[in-house]
């Protein structure tokens, strides 16, 4: 079982420079080679699980399907400068609210009232972060949270930079597994199919499947898994039953 839980780099541009009238701190990125390497979320250390016999589940993880939710937002645009990461983006028609996650955790939740632009800002940001936004909407259903964008991750340049791993990419992963029911870390309820990840290393959106298990997408994150875990969702007692495997997990 799992437990969820719901240095300004150096540079030219390092403060406001004006030439001809334009502020070139927003034209430009300070260099973000000098963050610190992004720390997991939380100080919590997981036991040593070794991985035990190997089976495959019965139930298996389908392809998630996010039809009939918001569109992500497009237009994601970000700058390093002044000690913080500064992101744009494009509205969302039906959106009343967009949050923006750093490696999973929210760093930014921007109401629509109409602005002119949306802009989050992260305070803390740490290299190489990967940045994920999600439109909104007002109501409580599951369908409330829109589509996930891809990983938006933060390159020394100062820049961000869509990314994604590469389809066909194959990793030998330990594979635990849980059955808490309820919202995950993305909004999205849990169920089979929705895997929990470093998004450190496996952004969150990221579909993959599981030897022995099918299907994944990253919607999730726990205590317990930190670097190469992840952890799939099956019913009841399954999860208990699954165990600790070590397993090919395959990007698709």
């Amino acid at each position: 079982m799992r437990h969820r839980v719901f240095f300004a780099a150096a540079g030219l541009l390092a403060g406001a420079v004006a030439v001809g009238g334009v502020n070139l701190t927003s034209a430009y990125a300070a260099s973000a080679a000098g963050l610190k390497a992004c720390p997991f979320f939380s100080n919590v250390k997981p036991p040593n699980r070794p991985a035990g016999p190997s089976h495959n589940s019965r139930s298996q993880g389908p392809k998630i399907s996010l039809a009939g939710r918001l569109p992500a937002p497009t237009g994601v645009v970000g700058t390093y400068s002044g000690g913080k990461v500064t992101i744009t983006f494009k509205r969302v028609a039906g959106a009343t609210a967009y949050r923006v996650w750093r490696n999973a955790q929210s760093v930014a939740w921007v109401s629509d009232w109409g602005q002119p632009s949306l802009v989050a800002t992260d305070t803390a940001p740490c290299r190489h972060a990967n940045y994920t936004v999600v439109a909104l909407r007002s109501d409580a259903s599951d369908k409330s949270t829109g589509q996930l964008s891809g990983a938006y991750r933060l390159e020394d340049s100062g820049k961000l930079a869509a990314y994604r791993i590469a389809a066909g990419t194959k990793f030998s992963y330990k594979i635990t597994s849980y059955n808490d029911t309820g919202q995950t870390a993305s909004g999205y309820n849990a169920g089979l199919g929705k895997c929990a990840v470093d998004a450190r290393y496996v952004p969150l959106g990221t579909r993959f499947k599981v030897d022995g298990y099918g299907y994944c997408y990253a919607a999730d994150i726990g205590l317990w898994i930190q670097g190469n875990i992840v952890d799939v969702w099956l019913p009841g007692s399954e999860a208990d039953n699954w165990g600790v495997q070590q397993r090919t997990i395959t990007v698709i």
